[in-house]
């Protein structure tokens, strides 16, 4: 388990994250959302002790990331947004940087990157973005690490890759895992994501299962506007909007009108998710 306690971080006086508390659990796929500039970044490479907490804790399994112990960075794995494209083979790379990880599996690796359709006799500085993103996802998975840290995975992926992606992360990452995806194209990862985490500049709004969501807020997809609704957005045939569930009704949760409710309304998403 990841224990966050009163975390603070800040760039010299520009303050990004304030007073962070949370637990991430083994077994969750968490997607980490936010607008531009809340910190989602920061706080991947605070959790994997890239950068160092200013104030409050991180407890990763009984260690303190920061100290970059072997036996916690040997189970973790960080994919940042950009990639580097190295003068080398994907397969000879991949073999001689999996050593670092003694879950990594070479085998597992061939499997990935050729459902991903990508020649791992090819050289890295030589692929296209979509390539090398789908080489480096392709890496971060046949490590086999339980604790897996991905920064916008999507981006630069086309269509079909999105796919293999989804795909290829509810294939080959263990059930105890604990996975956080930052994410702008919740579209990409909605059917996987689950809880959502939905930060602001220096707070946490949400935090939350997708059965909790569905339990406090009902989405509707009708034809007639609401006039109690706390968010709604014009589609093609009709509305999708979100109303406090006070007749705790089924419905499907649209991640996209959940973020767009949240920032609209923060304080009473907060107040909502927060009472007992």
């Amino acid at each position: 388990m990841i224990k966050i306690k009163d975390l603070a971080f800040s760039y010299g006086k520009n303050e990004v994250l304030t007073n962070i508390s949370m637990d991430l659990q083994p077994g969750k796929i968490y997607g980490l959302l936010g607008e531009n500039g809340v910190g989602k970044t920061t706080l991947l490479t605070l959790l994997c002790g890239l950068k160092k907490t200013q104030t409050g804790t991180i407890d990763t399994d009984g260690r303190d990331p920061w100290k970059r112990e072997p036996a916690l960075l040997q189970d973790q794995y960080y994919l940042p947004d950009e990639v580097a494209p190295v003068n080398d083979k994907a397969r000879c790379w991949a073999r001689s940087t999996g050593k670092f990880w003694p879950n990594f599996q070479l085998d597992t690796f061939d499997k990935i990157i050729r459902e991903f359709e990508v020649d791992p006799e090819q050289k890295m500085n030589t692929m296209s973005a979509g390539q090398l993103k789908k080489t480096y996802i392709a890496f971060a998975l046949a490590c086999g690490t339980r604790f897996l840290y991905l920064d916008e995975p999507t981006n630069g992926l086309d269509i079909p890759s999105k796919a293999q992606f989804r795909s290829a992360l509810m294939k080959y990452t263990a059930e105890e895992s604990t996975i956080v995806i930052s994410t702008h194209q919740v579209r990409d990862l909605e059917n996987i994501i689950d809880p959502i985490i939905i930060l602001d500049r220096r707070d946490v709004l949400l935090n939350a299962s997708i059965e909790e969501i569905a339990d406090k807020l009902y989405f509707d997809y009708g034809t007639t506007l609401h006039p109690d609704a706390l968010y709604s957005e014009q589609l093609p045939g009709g509305f999708i909007q979100v109303l406090p569930n006070t007749e705790k009704a089924d419905s499907k949760v649209n991640i996209e009108a959940l973020f767009n409710t949240v920032h609209k309304h923060k304080d009473l998403v907060k107040n909502l998710f927060n009472h007992e």
